[in-house]
């Protein structure tokens, strides 16, 4: 999704955010950093393969996810990390690794890292590496259908 349809979806769910442009930067920490948001509210979003189905994963940046504990979430004892050749073409209109966290719109399941759920906003890529969506959490939850749970370490 690109930064321009995503801020459409947002603008037609009524979801308030902002918008931050930063220098290019491709991994989570680096985006955290360059666009000077705390690594804390800063989500990526991973894509794992859940036996045949994709699904993605939100936690903060400066957090690893921890796949045992989300098989266990999810009732999936084969869920792995899913390789990018898996998950690029489902994204066409993204960069690679800078898909937003909105699964549901490309039919995954989208599971949160609750410490994400403990602050009042959350930031992610929107679709670049050089721009960023910053908007409540609870509108990103509501609009996400995302499932908060504890698989971040």
């Amino acid at each position: 999704m690109s930064a321009e349809k995503l801020k459409q979806f947002l603008d037609h769910e009524h979801a308030k955010y902002v918008t931050i442009t930063h220098p290019e930067a491709c991994t989570a920490q680096e985006v955290a950093e360059s666009a000077h948001v705390p690594g804390k509210e800063l989500a990526k979003s991973v894509v794992v393969q859940m036996g045949g189905r994709m699904a993605m994963a939100v936690l903060p940046a400066d957090r690893k996810l921890d796949l045992s504990e989300l098989r266990e979430i999810a009732g999936n004892a084969n869920a792995r990390l899913a390789t990018e050749d898996e998950f690029k073409g489902l994204f066409p209109d993204c960069e690679v690794g800078a898909m937003p966290p909105f699964g549901n719109l490309y039919g995954m399941d989208v599971y949160v890292a609750s410490p994400l759920a403990e602050d009042d906003e959350i930031a992610f890529n929107a679709g670049s590496h050089t721009e960023l969506i910053r908007m409540p959490f609870d509108d990103f939850q509501r609009l996400a259908h995302a499932k908060v749970a504890d698989f971040a370490t």
